[in-house]
This record gives C-alpha cells, sequence and structure tokens, in this order.
C-alpha cells in the first residue's frame, strides 16, 4: 500500500525531521536512509518499522537539524607520521628521486590524520530519532488506513457483483445437466445406435457423463470463499496475502466450472464472473 507520513522532534537546539514513504510490493522491504553517525542504530530502526508494516516497499528518511548528534576531533598520529618522514628520505637518498613532499601530503598518508567521534554523543540522538519516527509512523499509518478503506469498499462492491454471477451460474447449472443428457442421447440416435434407455449400462454411462459436467461442487467453493473473502475484510489484521491465495482460489473454480459445463451461456457468465476477479485481484495487491 501506498503511504506518506512525517515526523519532527527538537530537543537541546538538536531537531530531527524523519519521513516515512511506501509503494505496493507483495513483500516487505524496508529501506533506512540516515546520517552516517547513527548507522549503529540502522536495524534497531527498521525493526521498529517492521513492527507495523508487514508488506510493501518503505523508505524511512532521517535528518539531522541544528547541530551535529556527535562530538567530532582530529588526532594526529605524529609518530606514524615521522616514520613516513624517515621512509621518504631513505628512499630519496637510495634513489635519487626528488624529495616532493607537501603538508598536503603527509594529511592524506593512512594514519596519520584520522576524524574521530564519540559514540556517546551519537547514541544521545537516538531517543529524539525515534520519537519523530514514531511521530511520522502514525502519520503514515493513518494514511495507509485511510487508503486501505477506500479500497476494501471497491472490493466490497465487486464482490457483491461476483457474488450475483455466482447464483446465476448456479441457477442455470441444472438445465446444463438435461441439456448435456439429451444432447447425448440425440448424438447416439443420430449415430444409429439403439438407445434402450432401460438399459443399466446406458443409464449408468449418462449418469457419468453428467457428473463430469456437474459444477455444484464449484460452485460450494466459490460462495464458501466468497464468505471467508468478506470476514477477511473485516479484519484488523494483514490480510493482504490470505486474500491473494482466496483470489487464486476463486479464479481456479471459475475456470474449472467454464470448463466442466461446456455451455454457451455459462461460459458468458464465467468470462464476467473472471474479469470481476482479475479487478480484485489488481486490487489486492495494494493491500497489506
Amino acid at each position: 500500500m501506498t503511504g506518506f507520513g512525517r515526523g519532527e522532534a527538537t530537543s537541546g537546539g538538536l531537531g530531527c525531521t524523519v519521513e516515512v514513504s511506501s509503494v505496493n510490493r507483495k513483500q516487505l522491504e524496508v529501506v533506512v536512509n540516515l546520517p552516517r553517525e547513527l548507522s549503529d542504530v540502522e536495524n534497531e530502526l527498521r525493526a521498529d518499522v517492521m513492527k507495523v508494516v508487514s508488506r510493501g516497499r518503505v523508505t524511512v528518511a532521517i535528518k539531522l537539524d541544528g547541530g551535529t548528534t556527535v562530538s567530532s576531533s582530529l588526532r594526529l598520529d605524529l609518530a606514524l607520521a615521522d616514520e613516513y618522514l624517515k621512509a621518504a628520505r631513505e628512499l630519496e637518498a637510495r634513489t635519487g628521486l626528488l624529495n616532493d613532499l607537501t603538508l598536503s601530503t603527509a594529511l592524506r598518508w593512512p594514519g596519520v590524520a584520522e576524524l574521530q567521534r564519540t559514540e556517546a554523543d551519537a547514541q544521545s540522538a537516538v531517543p529524539l530519532v525515534k520519537a519523530a519516527l514514531n511521530a511520522a509512523l502514525a502519520e503514515f499509518l493513518k494514511m495507509r488506513e485511510a487508503e486501505g478503506f477506500a479500497l476494501a469498499t471497491d472490493i466490497d462492491g465487486r464482490l457483491s457483483s461476483l457474488g450475483g454471477i455466482i447464483k446465476r451460474i448456479q441457477a442455470a447449472a441444472g438445465s446444463v445437466l438435461e441439456y448435456h443428457r439429451k444432447a447425448l442421447h440425440q448424438r447416439l440416435v443420430e449415430a444409429g445406435l439403439a438407445v434402450d434407455l432401460a438399459d443399466e449400462r446406458l443409464v449408468k454411462e449418462l449418469v457419468l457423463y453428467s457428473d463430469r459436467c456437474d459444477i455444484s461442487e464449484e460452485i460450494t467453493r466459490a460462495n464458501s470463499h466468497l464468505v471467508q473473502f468478506q470476514n477477511y475484510l473485516k479484519s484488523d489484521e494483514p490480510v493482504g496475502r490470505p486474500l491473494d491465495f482466496l483470489t487464486q482460489e476463486l479464479f481456479r473454480e471459475l475456470n474449472t466450472m467454464g470448463s466442466k459445463a461446456n455451455n454457451a451461456g455459462l461460459a458468458h457468465l464465467v468470462v464476467e464472473g473472471k474479469t470481476e476477479i482479475e479487478k480484485i485481484r489488481e486490487q489486492i495487491q495494494n493491500i497489506e
């Protein structure tokens, strides 16, 4: 599901702004963009998001204002610098190469000049970041809830339409069986075969043929899926994955009805039903 939320928190002259946004995705992916000095708590912040979101690609952008969350200091390793200089002079004497060393070159020597940070100061900013994140998540979830309500309303209407189509299929199913019995009997007669309806074997074959065209089980399962679908829509828990499964099952039942019934009228109804299911399937991809 899509959504956006923004949260702010301030303390001691330091401000933190957090923006949480998401786009549709079947699985959950949480991307956290935060200042380098807070990299140690990235997994902790990601876990906070995963507690309230279970689907979608969620991006969390964290920005600090009004100062830095850490105190930084530059450390010079003079002993190491002396070693570099000694080695450079020895190399100059041995090779006769021009010693073109400068101060800027020496500062780039590995380990000579290092920027150090104080971890305690970085950690002191974490509560501020979490407060801003919680505010952003609250707004983010509120937007997703509004979208979810709109999606549920749309899907509920399509489920009602699909339920009506299945009722029409059920009403026509009985006449379809009788049609196939008569059609099979007529073909036997037209083929010049002796047809004795008192013949137990023939009657048995007719019954078996009719059973292969019977779609009552598929209709029962489809109606059961519709009831479960409605129940999930009323749930406060994440229901995207079970609804996705039920959509696939509904489509499969409709598909079986069409192939077993082998009737133009029913085939038209099945196409109507599958069209509604496809529209529901598209919406399901947006539901957590």
